[in-house]
């Protein structure tokens, strides 16, 4: 597989991990939503990656429904978020034509 497939597969499965810790196997409950962030999103290499803001930002946008619960698609545009702090922190605002905000 390239480093692409690889990538959605790993994004994918990490949900469907987590999600699958009670009855609801489609979405992330509050207490499966925090225990996916301290154990996928807590390393120091990671956090040298990105601003603490864009996490924030990430979090505050990720259940965009307001049903305490997250979805695949709420959890994916968190993941995309975070994607693009990544690549701002990594390039600057210059290397995304200011268009990745």
């Amino acid at each position: 597989m390239s480093k692409l497939e690889k990538a959605i597969v790993a994004i994918v499965e990490v949900f469907e991990e987590y999600a699958g810790a009670d009855d609801n196997k489609k979405k992330l409950s509050n207490a499966e939503l925090s225990e996916l962030i301290k154990n996928q999103l807590s390393s120091a290499d990671f956090k040298d990656k990105i601003d603490k803001d864009v996490v924030q930002e990430a979090l505050g946008k990720i259940d965009r429904n307001q049903d305490g619960q997250v979805n695949f698609g709420e959890f994916s545009q968190c993941v995309s978020i975070l994607a693009r702090g990544y690549f701002r922190k990594k390039h600057g605002k210059e290397g995304c034509g200011g268009k990745c905000s």
